[in-house]
């Protein structure tokens, strides 16, 4: 039988398609560059910054603290993009989009109580939440991207955390109270967190007991929520920024709707010129 010269087949997706689709990525190359050189022409003179470096013989933003992710995202945010938070990390260990073993990459703070670690900075963000929601319980976890910069002389590192208008700060974390192991098919959708921890699981959960802490995700893909010291990094540290939602996924949209117009366009172009052909014959 000859192959028959059919049209292209419109089929559509047997799949339920996601309305919003969002991308992740380092901070590397031509962006990574850009956005280091806005953080260090703003905040350079603050060592708990300063010390994350893009580095131009690897073309990635080498190093990570907390002080540095928010930086960064007050940059990122006027592309419509921010700074990863635990439950993009772990959508993207799901669909192995980033290589995140062998180096860390931050996405919180932990807030237990207001002594130390890091008292001064524990009591400011403490009264802040009192402020919007006085019968909140600890420990209290609160997104990077939730977050703003304010030069503040009396904290150690001559900077403060504030909580942006509307921030989404998760409270009542009691998983984050004790060590342990976790399923990472049991993940709360929302924080990234484990829902329980115990004694079985492939990935571990490092804590404390109070102050505030970083939260970040370690090498061997464990959570971290134990280390007071806010201003450290090293070269293993990583930034990861995500797309704002929809925005992929709109670009693909109109792209398709670009490609439709211009392949019915030209199936109108060649019908005109046939009809055209057939009046002048």
């Amino acid at each position: 039988m000859a192959k028959a010269n059919l049209p292209e087949f419109q089929g559509k997706p047997l799949i339920e398609i996601p309305e919003f689709i969002s991308t992740a990525g380092f901070l590397e190359g031509d962006f990574g560059k850009a956005v280091d050189a806005e953080v260090q022409g703003k905040y350079n003179s603050f060592p708990a910054i300063s010390v994350v470096k893009y580095n131009p013989k690897t073309q990635v933003v080498e190093g990570s603290t907390p002080f540095y992710c928010v930086a960064v995202q007050e940059v990122v945010s006027q592309a419509g993009l921010r700074v990863a938070n635990q439950a993009d990390l772990e959508l993207a260990i799901k669909a192995n989009a980033l290589s995140l073993r062998g180096q860390y990459e931050e996405t919180g703070l932990v807030l237990r109580s207001e002594d130390n670690p890091n008292e001064y900075l524990a009591r400011n963000l403490m009264a802040q939440i009192n402020a919007r929601n006085p019968k909140a319980k600890m420990p209290a976890m609160m997104p990077l991207s939730e977050l703003e910069l304010v030069a503040d002389s009396n904290s150690p590192h001559q900077l403060a955390f504030k909580l942006k208008d509307g921030a989404e700060v998760f409270y009542d974390l009691s998983v984050l109270n004790k060590d342990g192991s976790f399923s990472p098919e049991d993940i709360d959708s929302k924080t990234g967190l484990p829902n329980k921890t115990g004694s079985n699981g492939s990935r571990n959960l490092y804590t404390r007991d109070s102050g505030l802490s970083r939260l970040y995700l370690g090498g061997d893909l464990d959570l971290v929520s134990g280390s007071g010291d806010l201003a450290y990094s090293d070269g293993d540290g990583r930034v990861v920024v995500v797309s704002a939602e929809g925005t992929a996924l709109k670009n693909v949209y109109i792209s398709q709707l670009q490609q439709e117009a211009e392949r019915q366009k030209s199936e109108i172009d060649a019908k005109l010129a046939k009809a055209q052909a057939i009046l002048n014959s």
